[in-house]
């Protein structure tokens, strides 16, 4: 069992339980797919609602079974969000937290879409060297739009629910959720169960004034930025078919551009970094139960180029930092350092002035040692 069951007064709630990011291994495939078909052969389920358990509704694929039996043995990701979709009974996904990869288009193939305020959005497969292959570059578009999707789909850059319902003419959030996401998509799939015919993604159209010639352009940018890496122009390929070609045939299109993609050396070489990066930060001999210290406040002393990268990086998370040096003259020389490189950040577009505001806010200055008294945490980052 990778998940729970319950009926909740003539909705089932189908609850993902693959503890950390609820991700899309075989057994969770199974899970759904079972769990999808009994409420549908139980007459007295009249909806569905579709969550995960924990700090993410659900991560997407387990990247541990590619290359490997389990990622096409069936029920693969295409088949159970075909399912999900051609359900006679409604189903709501109630999003929370994270919906990145194989997450969002489990999403995308439910009926109705309720997310909770601060949800992460994404499509990162590009970062491992492959594209969204069950449905990603079909649907995204069709459901926020030509240039929104391929913009995320090429660069794999995560998206602010928020962000997302702004979009004119979107249809990926039917309703954004304050608190419980669960009890809300109840309500709301009680409230639709009766709603006939059911919005299928599958059935809408991508809206666009000149969809070739944004396509052609966004492919100069593309290849410009995409270098020696095959996965970004092949995604542009895939998404190019949502205006193309019939549903069906497109998402054909998708799964021979995944399957070739995924046995490229650069795919290879781009999942072996991911999985390095992860292991950094795991200590193999030190349990999970460990005591841990929370840290609230920093100091660094030394503003030079150490000192300031490094508080940056606590500015980042947004933890307060007192920076502290011998003499005001470098003092100024730092702050005005980091502000420079925030603004070069926001004139990029990388960080929305706001935030830079926001981070500029956590910092403070000290010629003293006594200021930095009440911090968690001391960093010396003194040129020696």
């Amino acid at each position: 069992m990778s998940g729970s069951y319950e009926i909740q007064d003539g909705i089932a709630v189908i609850t993902m339980d693959t503890p950390p990011v609820n991700s899309l291994g075989l057994q969770n495939r199974r899970f759904i797919a079972e769990s999808v078909a009994r409420a549908g052969s139980d007459p007295q389920v009249q909806a569905m609602v579709l969550t995960g358990r924990g700090r993410a509704f659900c991560g997407g694929a387990d990247i541990r079974e590619f290359n490997r039996p389990e990622a096409t043995m069936a029920p693969d990701l295409v088949d159970v969000i075909d399912f999900i979709e051609r359900s006679d009974k409604p189903i709501v996904a109630a999003v929370h937290r994270v919906a990145m990869g194989g997450g969002l288009e489990l999403a995308m193939g439910c009926h109705y879409r309720l997310v909770q305020r601060g949800t992460q959005v994404s499509l990162p497969e590009v970062r491992i060297g492959i594209l969204p292959g069950a449905s990603g570059t079909q649907r995204l578009p069709r459901l926020i739009g030509l240039e929104p999707a391929l913009n995320m789909i090429v660069t794999g850059e995560t998206v602010m629910s928020e962000d997302l319902a702004r979009l004119p003419g979107q249809r990926l959030i039917d309703e954004l959720v304050d608190d419980d996401v669960v009890a809300a998509a109840v309500a709301f799939a009680r409230r639709h169960a009766p709603v006939r015919p059911l919005p299928r993604v599958r059935e809408l159209r991508v809206v666009h004034p000149a969809p070739e010639a944004y396509l052609q352009f966004a492919r100069t940018q593309v290849a410009a930025a995409s270098r020696h890496f095959p996965a970004p122009l092949l995604c542009l390929d895939c998404v190019a078919q949502s205006v193309r070609l019939p549903f069906d045939e497109a998402l054909a299109f998708e799964r021979r551009g995944v399957t070739e993609l995924v046995w490229t050396a650069e795919s290879a070489a781009l999942r072996n970094i991911f999985f390095g990066e992860r292991a950094t930060a795991k200590i193999a001999d030190v349990p999970d139960d460990t005591p841990q210290r929370t840290i609230k406040t920093v100091g660094v002393i030394g503003a030079g180029t150490m000192g300031g990268g490094i508080s940056m990086n606590f500015l980042n998370a947004g933890i307060p930092v007192t920076m502290l040096e011998m003499k005001q003259e470098a003092l100024d020389r730092g702050v005005a350092t980091i502000r420079k490189n925030y603004e070069a950040q926001v004139k990029k577009g990388k960080l929305k002035p706001e935030k830079y505001e926001e981070r500029m806010a956590l910092l403070k200055t000290t010629l003293s040692y006594d200021d930095l008294k009440d911090c968690d945490l001391i960093i010396e980052a003194v040129f020696e």
